[in-house]
């Protein structure tokens, strides 16, 4: 548990100017880390991980090696307070840690098991994500002497392709801070972060911006480089003889509302330049709400850069992307890597690689741009945009009342101008907050009209409604265009002030998404959407997977409980488990009371037919995993299965060889065993089951079966969940074996680039497979054409002649 109490005692806050003791809520999924060049007593880094609400800190004597045969001396001090991670200044001489305090790195961390866990054991593992710190390193406690007060850990990097060879080039390549790019004698001295240039050409005019083309995905081969796309505000900077100018997309001054980035500009070294990027929230994290705040309280603002249509008095829109991006990364050479001005960082890899590694890094999308083309001050298809987060902007055509007390309105009825048509988008009635009501509210009713004005008829949701004249324009977040155009489950995100209305279009959006089909007799809605963006399969291609092979799949699956891995805008975005039906799900996902361990019940899924496999597919399900027993007898497993996980580096064949392994020691307890590749890394060995025993009996048949392989051949197997157990090792794991486990059911998909299946496969064929995920919905009428294994192999349950027979096995 964090506390600051001893932070607190420590510092007069009416002398020093550091942040005051406060713990915090976590402020996003991202856990921040920070290192702070500290000129206290003695010269040290202090290096701080958030965690509960808190920074805990350890003091590192010599700066962070990125060596891996370096350890580090770090020596564990008092939790700082969050805020401590923007800190930067000098602490007066006579208070505790007085000295020069300057920001040596920031970004966040990635913890690899449980920090509390960790913490207890004196063993932390990590990634950092900063701008100087990156990779794999570990926080290892040091044995405490007798006598000895200080709580000594060592700061190790892991060997990765972060890690250095010389122990302090790490800290003598970076002799700035990541913020201000100040020195510490310009800190201790405190002089600004910026100092303003001579800037002695003519300062360039306004030009109307380049705009990206909406695809579903990616561009495909070389020529291209792929940017982030950002959620903020797009703006033109003009910088030259006669100040600063800050214009958004459409031309508008909105040098004061971005203030807090004029002092930064003015620091530019150059003559004179027009820039091209994009506005966003604080330290160059949040959402457009989170700008929206930030712009409203003054606080920071970053701006990541991602063109140069001028430099020094020369027009550089007719050169090829590659030479503007040249003279941009020039330009932008020196400044502080978490400054205000930054530079848009490029995506390594291949399209489809840049989206996947955006989205998992819960990112909005990415922008391709061709770089060999000129600058265009128009929208072109030289510049592809591909989103992971539905999001559109939308023009406020009127709204519902609320029948709730004190609510402003219900809900805001949308639209977008498709040509001469004024066409109607549906309604968004979350994502407000009071302020947002009545501000809406109020600005609305300056626009008031007694008509609709909407072309054609409208659904009988906007009975009622009140109506404006469509000016204002709102971004909304959704899940899905349905077959009429119109958007679902719609959460507004704030006021687009530098769009005009009457260019906001959304016939892109609703055509990525798709129509809705009938597939095995059930509507399946956006069968458009792409799910797998590397292997380009759609929502429809999904569900037709499952039509397919609905009759074999069932086979295994049909009246077993059900966890479902559901991806609704998929694998790029959120994935969560489901194993109780929510609302909205079709008859054929049926459900049944199961007894809880404590007690009590609840509903769990299953299916029976073709449709429920459909019908899940339509609520975005990708993967079936299923309980190891059927609902006519829930206690009596009909299948035990081992799951040989190979820890990473093992290759294939290693895999393969335990499975072998495994079905020899299952053949001698008299067990008939199948092969199945997972679409994973590993191999499933499943045990077809006569249903004479419970699951206590199942669960400790597998547990000892695969602790009597460990114990056999420790240095190639263990049966133990624990990470640090598994290095260089197969983990054999049984625990798929207890009552609400399950395993990834025989013909499902995988939620994994490259759209695996999970597919049973004779043990001859094991022997000459190269991969665990090789099959596709591609080889399935192939697979199908054949018998499956499990088909062919017969059941034995797990009685007396098996247990006597593990016995005398594990004494060989």
């Amino acid at each position: 548990m964090t506390t600051l109490e001893e932070y607190r005692k420590k510092r007069d806050f009416d002398v020093t100017p550091e942040p005051r003791a406060e713990l915090v809520e976590a402020g996003g999924d991202k856990l921040g880390f920070t290192v702070q060049k500290h000129d206290a007593t003695r010269l040290h880094y202090d290096f701080r991980l958030e965690w509960q609400g808190a920074l805990l800190s350890w003091a590192v004597t010599k700066g962070p090696s990125a060596d891996p045969s370096e350890k580090r001396l770090a020596v564990r001090t008092e939790d700082h307070p969050v805020a401590y991670g923007d800190f930067e200044g000098t602490i007066p001489k006579d208070q505790y840690g007085g000295g020069t305090v300057m920001l040596w790195d920031t970004g966040w961390w990635e913890p690899l098991h449980d920090p509390a866990e960790g913490l207890k054991e004196g063993k932390l593992h990590f990634r950092l994500h900063g701008a100087r710190m990156k990779g794999g390193w570990a926080l290892v406690r040091m044995r405490r002497k007798s006598g000895e007060k200080r709580k000594n850990w060592l700061l190790i990097k892991e060997r990765d392709d972060f890690a250095g060879r010389s122990a302090d080039a790490l800290i003598n390549k970076h002799r700035t801070s990541v913020l201000t790019g100040r020195a510490m004698r310009a800190i201790a001295s405190d002089k600004p972060a910026a100092t303003p240039v001579k800037h002695t050409k003519k300062l360039p005019r306004f030009q109307k911006v380049q705009l990206a083309t909406l695809k579903d995905a990616p561009p495909k081969g070389d020529g291209w480089q792929h940017e982030a796309k950002f959620d903020g505000y797009r703006c033109l900077i003009a910088v030259g003889k006669g100040g600063v100018r800050l214009y958004t997309r459409n031309g508008k001054d909105w040098s004061d509302r971005f203030g807090a980035l004029c002092d930064s500009v003015a620091a530019l070294d150059c003559d004179a330049a027009l820039i091209d990027g994009e506005v966003i929230a604080g330290g160059g994290g949040g959402d457009f709400s989170t700008l929206q705040t930030a712009l409203k309280a003054g606080d920071p603002l970053t701006y990541y850069a991602f063109d140069c249509l001028h430099l020094n008095g020369k027009d550089l829109t007719d050169k090829p992307l590659k030479e503007r991006r040249e003279a941009l990364e020039s330009l932008f050479d020196g400044q502080p890597p978490r400054g205000a001005m930054r530079l848009s960082p490029i995506i390594e890899g291949d399209g489809a690689e840049a989206l996947a590694a955006m989205c998992d890094a819960d990112g909005e999308g990415i922008v391709s741009k061709r770089r060999d083309a000129t600058y265009r001050g128009s929208r072109s298809r030289s510049w592809i945009k591909s989103k992971c987060i539905r999001r559109a902007e939308f023009v406020i055509a009127g709204w519902s009342p609320s029948d709730k007390k004190g609510r402003a309105f219900s809900s805001l009825l949308l639209g977008s101008y498709e040509g001469d048509t004024f066409t109607y988008r549906g309604r968004v009635g979350t994502g407000f907050d009071e302020d947002d009501l009545n501000r809406l509210a109020k600005t609305m009713n300056r626009f008031a009209r007694k008509t609709a004005p909407f072309d054609g008829a409208l659904p009988s949701e906007t009975k009622g409604a009140k109506w404006v004249t469509p000016h204002l324009v709102a971004e909304v977040e959704y899940t899905e265009f349905t077959s009429e155009g119109r958007i679902r489950h719609g959460v507004y995100k704030g006021l687009r002030e530098d769009k005009e209305a009457g260019e906001v279009s959304a016939k892109a959006e609703a055509e990525t998404d798709g129509g809705d089909e009938q597939i095995g007799g059930v509507r399946v809605s956006s069968t458009g959407r792409i799910v797998y963006p590397d292997a380009r399969l759609t929502k429809g291609d999904v569900a037709r997977h499952y039509e397919k092979v609905s009759d074999r799949m069932l086979s295994h699956l049909a009246d077993r409980p059900l966890s479902l891995l559901r991806c609704p805008d998929g694998i790029a975005d959120d994935c969560f488990f489901q194993k109780h039906a929510g609302k909205g799900f079709p008859d054929a996902v049926k459900s049944l009371p199961i007894e809880e361990k404590d007690g009590g019940t609840e509903e769990y899924m299953y299916v029976s037919t073709a449709e429920g496999l459909i019908g899940a597919a339509q609520m975005g399900t990708l993967e079936f995993h299923i309980w190891g027993s059927r609902r006519d007898r829930i206690e009596r497993p009909d299948r035990m299965v081992f799951d040989l996980d190979p820890d990473e580096g093992l290759d294939f064949d290693a895999v393969k060889q335990a499975a072998q392994e495994v079905r020899e020691g299952l053949e001698a307890c008299g067990l008939n065993a199948v092969p199945m590749v997972t679409g994973g890394k590993g191999v499933h060995v499943i045990v077809p089951l006569r249903r004479i025993s419970e699951w206590e009996t199942v669960k400790y048949f597998s547990r000892t079966f695969a602790a009597i392989m460990a114990d056999r051949d420790p240095d190639r197997y263990t049966a133990t969940m624990s990470k640090s157990k598994r290095k260089g090792r197969i983990f054999i794991d049984w625990l798929r074996n207890e009552r609400g486990a399950t395993a990834v059911a025989p013909y499902s998909l995988r939620a994994r680039p490259g759209a695996a299946v999970a597919v049973p496969v004779t043990w001859d064929e094991l022997a000459d497979l190269d991969r665990p995920d090789g099959f596709g919905p591609g080889d399935m009428d192939d697979r199908l054409s054949r018998d499956c294994p499990l088909a062919e192999v017969k059941a034995h349950g797990i009685g007396d002649t098996v247990v006597d027979a593990l016995d005398r096995w594990s004494r060989r």
